[in-house]
């Protein structure tokens, strides 16, 4: 429960802690939980996260206990109970090494056996009562519908009085409260007991759509298996997949289910991880492969060994980025907050201006006004509305983590939908990052013998071109010779002597320095440099023997990504350090503009000179793109797994593929469009019944059932976002 003690500089130390609300059914009973809370001394940093139910602050016990806030959230009609931590135990050998938790779930008992489901039974058999009896005993329906009332009212009007003296007194329930005990003083006892239970029915409802919108994100916690097979001795036993530690081997039997992060360590096969990255195409894993929490062993058995433990596997990072993201309240979001802070008290007064001044000044019929004021109680209820931007926000995260498409919040997802420009760093981001051997030519001797001394001299570096040599030549199957007086000459040349021979592996002005290439070995250098590609010269004795270029080719369907941002009228720019001629051939094949030879320095000044032309996003790889992807209107990081990545980004993508930016930019427009949607149904909802209701067409039962209505239909629209499709931007 406690996440650990924090001191703040000159105030009282704090306890940071969470816990579980239950009974939050939509985000103004987060705010009246917030306000509740913050009301009390010592409580402060307060966060209320609708979708997930959990309530976390920091709290100095000497002001207020904890108790104390328990009781405060309680008497707001909410269940509370601390969130813990997971119990890890360790065991016998043969023993259990862990336990799990089962019951830590957001969406706590099946909806039909809380609370609200009971009274909207109590109610409906009520009403239903009192409509049967009005046909054979009027006298008795009436009492059958001022019971139903009462019932609500008891309930709701307790709910009522103890968000007033929280700090809230425009709740909802407040204003039902107000309608339903005028209803019932000015003898509407049937439309009374209407409205209380079409209210239970509304207020069950948008429960219901709660549970649908959380279960997005808790379909990522169910991939994870509950138990691991733990390889000790020789054998496999099962333990909770929660009991893993780092250095644990675990066996992944084909059809399997991957329980932690971690890395190959025998057995080769392919794994699906497209429930973790959305990529449709099985991986090969042989070993040293990475794996991740969730994926599938496809075919052959694995043993993997445990790298991250299970609270920091990839699952339970993605949940958590979401679950922070959905407590950052988006720009929109904040706007209506605001507007119906003001819109819901001025309602208020407006419907009671409504009930008194025509009958007042114009000599009106009481009842009539009256009722009329109090049915514009209930078409203030600004519910509807609050949630028309959260609801659709929460969606889109959830579906996007599902992608391996991480937003930092609301905020982030509503700027990516507006970039017009996308900068691109280019090594590691629209490249892979790991450069290849392209072309390999001899000019004496076999090919293999050349290609075999190259890498000889260059094994155990770690360099970038010694790493594509090698990769080659183990892809070639040559062995490594032994090499002896390995020498680097910084930014020219490794030498070693190997068989006897003195071999140089470098560029080619060095090279040259000890004999002239060829005419044709030039031409050769000339035109792989002019592709972009860097070139190294194997001499032997001082002699060149073959010539080896690399570059570090542009990643799989990267010219479709950039495409499908040109579609969406998003323009493409390149940002590299590395020299205009690579750039330019990296960017000519990819058909984007490049800006290359940039400092970091003048990737920020390029950066401010694009963001003059509209909202810029930035793609690096969150490393050492830090400072562009921090100045630029929206930072998305590519190898979103990293922690710097995470961290520095606005946004970061678990698969590095190029044509998820473009997937990003369509939900956010498809977000803002859901949010224009609901906010037009709201709005457009209230309006008409507040005219209907004035000029006496709608009474109290239809402003309920118009309130209640457009939550539904607003909640169900954002739900639609979790079937948003996704277009991979692929060729």
């Amino acid at each position: 429960m406690a996440d650990g003690g924090l001191t703040d500089a000159g105030a009282k130390p704090r306890v940071a802690l969470r816990y579980r609300v239950e009974g939050m059914d939509c985000p103004s009973c987060a705010g009246k939980i917030e306000t509740a809370v913050g009301r009390l001394d010592g409580a402060a940093d307060i966060r209320v996260n609708y979708h997930t139910q959990v309530l976390a602050f920091r709290l100095d016990e000497a002001a207020t206990p904890r108790a104390a806030v328990e009781a405060q959230v309680r008497r707001l009609g909410y269940g509370i109970a601390p969130v813990e931590a997971p119990r890890i135990a360790t065991g016998e050998s043969g023993a259990p090494r862990g336990a799990e938790d089962d019951d830590q779930s957001s969406t706590g008992s099946p909806w039909w056996k809380g609370d609200k489901a009971r009274l909207a039974a109590v109610l409906g058999a009520l009403v239903a009562l009192g409509f049967l009896a009005s046909a054979i005993v009027p006298s008795l329906s009436a009492w059958a519908y001022l019971l139903a009332a009462l019932l609500g009212l008891a309930f709701f009007g307790r709910r009522a009085v103890a968000a007033a003296r929280a700090g809230s007194p425009f709740s909802i329930e407040t204003l039902m409260s107000i309608a339903t005990v005028g209803a019932i003083l000015i003898g509407a006892t049937s439309e009374a007991a209407v409205v209380v239970f079409l209210f239970t029915i509304g207020e069950l409802l948008e429960g219901v759509a709660a549970r649908r919108a959380r279960a997005g994100i808790e379909a990522l916690g169910a991939l994870v298996p509950k138990t691991a097979l733990l390889v000790e001795g020789g054998t496999a036993r099962p333990v909770p997949a929660a009991s893993l530690r780092v250095g644990d081997v675990v066996l992944v039997r084909p059809g399997d289910r991957v329980p932690a992060d971690g890395a190959v360590v025998e057995g080769e096969s392919e794994v699906d991880e497209s429930p973790v990255t959305g990529e449709s195409v099985p991986v090969p894993k042989a070993e040293g492969a990475p794996v991740f929490a969730g994926s599938v062993n496809a075919s052959g058995a694995l043993q993997v060994r445990v790298s991250r433990p299970a609270s920091d596997n990839t699952i339970a990072r993605i949940i958590r980025l979401v679950e922070e993201a959905q407590e950052a309240k988006a720009p929109t979001a904040r706007l209506i907050e605001r507007f119906s802070a003001v819109y819901t008290p001025a309602a208020v007064a407006v419907a009671a201006l409504v009930a008194v001044a025509p009958p007042l000044f114009l000599g009106a019929d009481w009842f009539t006004w009256i009722y009329r004021g109090l049915a514009l109680l209930l078409v203030a209820c600004p519910c509807a509305l609050v949630l028309s931007t959260p609801a659709a926000i929460a969606s889109a995260l959830a579906v996007g983590a599902r992608r391996g498409l991480l937003v930092k919040g609301g905020g982030a997802l509503e700027a990516i939908g507006r970039i017009r420009i996308v900068a691109w760093d280019k090594t590691g981001t629209l490249t892979e990052g790991r450069p290849r051997v392209t072309d390999v030519r001899a000019l004496d001797g076999p090919e293999r013998t050349m290609l075999g001394l190259a890498a000889a001299v260059e094994n155990g570096s770690s360099h970038p071109l010694a790493r594509a040599i090698l990769d080659r030549a183990a892809a070639d199957g040559l062995p490594l010779r032994p090499a002896k007086e390995s020498r680097a000459i910084p930014g020219r040349a490794v030498a070693a002597i190997v068989t006897g021979k003195r071999v140089s592996v470098g560029s080619p002005a060095h090279a040259a320095e000890r004999a002239p290439l060829p005419a044709a070995a030039a031409q050769a250098v000339a035109e792989w440099e002019a592709d972009g590609k860097t070139v190294v010269v194997v001499t032997v004795d001082g002699a060149p023997t073959g010539l080896i270029a690399v570059r570090d080719e542009p990643r799989a369907h990267a010219a479709a990504g950039i495409r499908a941002l040109r579609d969406l009228g998003v323009r493409s720019v390149m940002l590299t350090g590395d020299n205009p001629r690579t750039g330019k051939a990296v960017a000519a094949a990819l058909g984007l503009d490049v800006k290359a030879g940039l400092l970091p320095e003048d990737k920020l000044r390029e950066i401010g000179a694009l963001k003059a032309q509209g909202p810029v996003g930035m793609v690096g790889d969150g490393i050492n793109d830090a400072p562009a992807l921090a100045a630029a209107s929206v930072g998305i990081a590519m190898g979103g797994g990293t922690d710097v990545a995470l961290e520095t980004a606005d946004a970061a993508m678990l698969h590095n593929r190029v044509g998820d930016v473009a997937a990003l930019v369509r939900l956010s427009r498809a977000t803002l469009a859901n949010i224009r949607q609901n906010v037009a149904i709201a709005l457009g909802l209230k309006l008409v019944f507040l005219v209907t209701t004035v000029a006496g067409v709608t009474g109290l039962w239809p402003a309920v059932l118009a309130d209640t209505g457009a939550t539904v239909v607003v909640v169900g629209n954002a739900l639609r976002l979790l079937g948003h499709r996704f277009h991979t931007g692929r060729s």
